[in-house]
């Protein structure tokens, strides 16, 4: 079971990150924090109880929840992509990072050339650095996702004219 204290804690660093949700199971018992824009309650359920204990994570909401909801589904479909264009995926759940440092150039920009072994972002999961590869030779025609932003599972990052 989760003690109060710790759900705070925990709490406050996900608010702290770029992280938008994070879920833990510990002895029977799970815990799911998202940031507001996706949901804004943290369940806690037990297995053995069938109780739900919820914490309320004020903040402000600018659109009425369906329309936000709306927009969330909007935002996750895929673009489609012309039929001569290939989508770089990405290959986990993560944050994605067009450059290895905020100080540093990003990987790539739109209308460059890449090679199949040509970086052209990061993606982080779980405080690991994973560095993504172009995989085809051709040109960056449009850059999908923003820097910072938390990506799925084979989401289109970019798009790329093959040579």
């Amino acid at each position: 079971m989760f003690k109060l204290s710790e759900i705070k804690e925990l709490i406050k660093l996900v608010d702290q990150t770029s992280v938008q949700e994070l879920e833990i199971e510990n002895e029977g018992a799970r815990l799911l924090i998202r940031k507001p824009g996706k949901t804004e309650a943290v369940n806690v359920q037990a297995a053995p109880i069938p109780h739900t204990y919820s914490a309320h994570i004020p903040a402000p909401v600018q659109q009425p929840a369906a329309v936000a909801g709306q927009a969330a589904v909007e935002a996750a479909a895929s673009p489609q992509p012309a039929d001569n264009l290939h989508q770089i995926v990405s290959p986990m759940v993560g944050t994605f990072y067009r450059a290895s440092s905020p100080e540093a150039a990003p990987f790539v920009k739109s209308g460059d050339r890449v090679s199949e072994k040509t970086a052209v972002c990061i993606i982080e999961a779980m405080k690991l650095m994973n560095e993504l590869e172009a995989e085809v030779s051709g040109q960056i025609v449009e850059i999908l996702v923003e820097n910072g932003q938390l990506v799925e599972f084979g989401q289109p990052l970019f798009l790329v004219k093959p040579e």
